[in-house]
């Protein structure tokens, strides 16, 4: 198999931050195989049942990914990947947000809202 959807340099980095295979049951799938086929499926945003055959199983890369969500695992490599980049210099915080492609929920729209001025009640006695 190829290594071209995860490095040698970063599967060094994050590798450890996956769980061990247990070592009863079904033999256990190679982590770095189901994280390329997880990198694999976002990067083409394919569905899950088009990842290729060289990946293996679809619905097993699935439920790793599924598992691994659950416990928190992708937001440590996140965090990891996120704090080595910072202590290099080469993350960059600075975020623009254009107005006109942010929306309110549909249920938010119809909320009464204060406009900073004074709020008049009008309480009965």
């Amino acid at each position: 198999m190829s290594r071209d959807v995860i490095s040698d340099e970063a599967w060094a980095v994050i590798g450890s931050l996956f769980p061990i295979a247990k070592s009863t049951g079904r033999p256990p799938v190679d982590r770095r195989t189901v994280v390329e086929a997880t990198a694999w499926r976002f990067r083409t945003g394919a569905p899950w049942r088009d990842v290729p055959e060289r990946f293996g199983n679809w619905n097993t890369i699935y439920k790793n990914f599924n598992r691994w969500s659950e416990q928190g695992v992708w937001a440590r490599v996140l965090e990891k990947t996120q704090s080595l980049a910072q202590q290099s210099g080469d993350l960059d915080w600075v975020v623009s947000i254009d107005s006109t492609i942010v929306r309110v929920h549909q249920h938010g729209a119809t909320l009464p809202r204060t406009t900073g001025g004074v709020v008049e009640l009008q309480e009965v006695r």
